[in-house]
């Protein structure tokens, strides 16, 4: 009998495939198998991001449906990590291509859970949004005695306005369809000409604003304000 095949959860950065580290690029190649998530439309980031890396490998897809009802995702998670099951049980190697870090904010964190206690998981981190978004517009995150806060759009305004007046910088994560109504907290705060917009870091269409008092309407799902 084989033994168990290795769960590795592979980040893969934020678009540029030159984010990618060596480790992660030998796994990716070394791999039995490459899971990956892919949207109801077919659209499949982190496979485009490894494309060049990936050769005679099996594929496993994961259709996610991205809504704000979970129950739809949790039962893809679910399926997802049965299927991948199947394949550790017979020895082989499953790289699950996971965009930015695999767990932060990733969606291999819920395979993980799912996965871990039964078979062998690694994690080859990845180039995070914040990292890579934070290079791009040139702003350091944290210097000598400075806190860093890190919070969602999907928090509270009390809780986002408790991170912008309490800590020297903040990261917004996941600010597009909230824009308008962060853009008020950030003002509220009086920190709007320290703030900067990122939107698809590292990938085509890429945008990064300084001047964001301008910026109107809902953005991207892949963006973040830097407020330092």
């Amino acid at each position: 009998m084989k033994d168990q095949g290795i769960f590795y959860g592979i980040g893969v950065g934020t678009g540029d495939p030159e984010y990618l580290t060596l480790k992660a690029v030998r796994l990716i190649q070394q791999a039995d198998v490459i899971a990956y998530l892919k949207s109801t439309t077919g659209t499949t980031i982190a496979l485009d991001i490894a494309a060049q890396w990936i050769d005679q490998q099996a594929h496993l897809s994961i259709t996610m449906p991205y809504k704000t009802d979970r129950s739809k995702a949790n039962q893809a998670y679910d399926h997802a990590a049965e299927r991948i099951a199947d394949v550790l049980q017979k020895g082989l190697t499953v790289a699950f291509l996971c965009e930015g870090d695999p767990l932060f904010f990733g969606s291999f964190i819920y395979l993980h859970q799912r996965l871990s206690t039964h078979y062998p998981c690694q994690v080859v981190a990845g180039i995070s949004s914040i990292n890579a978004a934070a290079a791009r517009a040139q702003i350091p995150l944290t210097q000598q005695n400075d806190r860093l806060a890190i919070v969602s759009a999907r928090n509270t305004d009390q809780e986002i306005l408790h991170a912008l007046t309490d800590y020297s910088s903040v990261v917004i994560m996941k600010a597009g369809q909230a824009r308008e109504r962060l853009l008020k907290l950030i003002q509220q705060s009086q920190r709007l000409n320290k703030a900067c917009y990122i939107e698809k870091v590292g990938q085509t269409g890429e945008t990064v604003r300084h001047d964001v008092a301008s910026l109107k309407g809902k953005g991207n799902y892949f963006s973040l304000f830097i407020v330092y």
